[in-house]
């Protein structure tokens, strides 16, 4: 009893997805070459491996792809009723569950997340957003949102690299059942997914310039954003940047809404079932590396449970198990890439230089690759960087509590204001805590949980404006 058996490799295959060497912009329903010629690599960052040579679009390729979505918008799907945009949606949804093995890879070949998480949960959640969105497309006059809502026009959308494809979802559903058309950037170190997803949108036969995709990196957002004839601005991203939109967009007629960083603090009473919320906890960390703006990152533990809690969270995190993101036994995949693994291994040696005790499971990490052990910090305070800064990976920071107002105001002590969680076993407690976060998204004896139905969004620097449910489609319509 008590002997632990090694996993043997269970690796999904990557004969599933056929990458072309080199992809180009996708603009008015068809793949074009970038006005100027220049283009970028992705690569895979669990080995380095260069993925494809990707497009690069500038100035002229943004406002090509901004008046193809304007003639789709006046001539074809702004005037289309909305049950036909609705089938639309519901072809593109089957297509992205026909596709989903093919997707799943190449979602964690290009990101470095485990297949388990691309296949089990991202490309689950991709398929039910075109879903939903697609049964509020004839319904809009019953969303609350006036007596004959209108979309806005044309959309130009900006997604992060931490969920590649399900961010797309987010943003191009709603976008498309309200009756705009959309020009999206993705992270310009995931592209690859956006652009099989043009492919699906070909394979859907949506009208041409509905959907535009333009690859490239900071600037290529920053003239998609700014463009004149853009009429609805949706981000997703880092604090940082979502300011820089804020400001750039002060001013002027467009349509914003930005969902940005977060520090969430997932708070522990001494009366939970601590098997159950030591799960949560990791699944709030861990989840996808730590790469999730709405991340578990700062534990708060009641303090009298506070060692058996650390206890058994080290034996949990000792057998997660990092490695190859293909291996379906894998836990924890790469990070994105080497500029986010330097800001994560510089916070952490800030931890450590501000007087916090590390502690990081014992596994080997391969040779190759981005890769980060997953850790947590104890004897942490408020005054610590690493627990008011976003680290964006596998870092956790232990606070401690001893009354239910006293977490309450360590966990409202954060700028940003996205997420929280609650374990307890008492319904009253959670309530009166969840009442009292501030936060646009409280899990109660969970964490990390989505739904299309559900809006999600943030206060403070997380943000402003909903995604989800009938709350997303606000954003969408006049």
């Amino acid at each position: 009893m008590g002997k632990t058996f090694e996993y043997a490799p269970a690796p999904e295959s990557r004969n599933v997805v056929d990458l072309a060497s080199s992809y180009g912009l996708f603009v008015g329903g068809r793949f074009v070459d970038p006005a100027d010629g220049t283009s970028f690599k992705t690569v895979n960052p669990a080995t380095e491996e260069v993925l494809a040579e990707v497009a690069e679009a500038g100035q002229a390729d943004v406002d090509a792809a901004v008046a193809a979505a304007r003639r789709a918008y006046d001539e074809v799907w702004g005037p289309m009723p909305g049950r036909e945009r609705a089938k639309y949606l519901f072809r593109t949804a089957r297509i992205v569950q026909e596709r989903s093995r093919e997707l799943a890879v190449a979602e964690s070949l290009d990101n470095g997340k485990p297949i388990r998480e691309s296949r089990d949960v991202d490309l689950p959640l991709v398929a039910a957003w075109f879903f939903h969105y697609a049964g509020w497309a004839d319904k809009l006059e019953q969303a609350g949102y006036g007596p004959d809502p209108q979309p806005v026009g044309v959309a130009g959308q900006v997604i992060p690299w931490n969920f590649p494809l399900m961010m797309l979802a987010w943003k191009i559903a709603p976008a498309l059942a309200c009756g705009n058309t959309v020009v999206l950037k993705p992270a310009e170190t995931t592209p690859l997914t956006a652009l099989l997803f043009a492919e699906i949108c070909q394979q859907a036969d949506l009208p041409a310039g509905v959907v535009n995709i333009l690859t490239g990196a900071g600037e290529t957002g920053r003239r998609l954003v700014t463009h004149p004839d853009i009429d609805k601005v949706a981000f997703t991203g880092s604090t940082d940047v979502g300011r820089q939109i804020a400001r750039s967009l002060a001013g002027t007629d467009k349509r914003v809404t930005l969902e940005l960083g977060g520090k969430a603090a997932n708070i522990v009473f001494d009366d939970a079932p601590v098997d159950q919320a030591v799960e949560g906890i990791v699944d709030g960390i861990f989840f996808n590396q730590g790469h999730v703006c709405c991340a578990g990152s700062r534990l708060l533990v009641q303090e009298n449970v506070h060692d058996e809690v650390l206890e058994r969270l080290k034996a949990r995190m000792a057998t997660l198990r990092v490695g190859d993101p293909l291996d379906k036994n894998t836990d924890v995949g790469a990070i994105n890439s080497a500029a986010q693994l330097a800001r994560i291994r510089e916070l952490s040696a800030v931890g450590d230089a501000e007087g916090a005790e590390r502690w990081s499971a014992p596994c080997a990490l391969p040779d190759h690759g981005f890769w980060f052990a997953p850790t947590v910090f104890t004897g942490v305070t408020q005054a610590h960087r690493i627990a008011r800064e976003e680290i964006f990976g596998p870092v956790l920071s232990v606070l401690t509590f001893r009354t239910p107002a006293e977490a309450v105001a360590k966990a409202n002590n954060t700028p940003y204001g996205l997420s929280a969680g609650v374990w307890t076993e008492k319904g009253s407690l959670i309530l009166w805590t969840a009442e009292r976060l501030r936060a646009g998204v409280v899990w109660a004896n969970t964490f990390n949980k989505f739904d299309p139905a559900s809006p999600f969004g943030g206060y403070k620097e997380s943000g402003y404006g909903r995604e989800g449910g009938r709350h997303g489609l606000a954003g969408y319509l006049r």
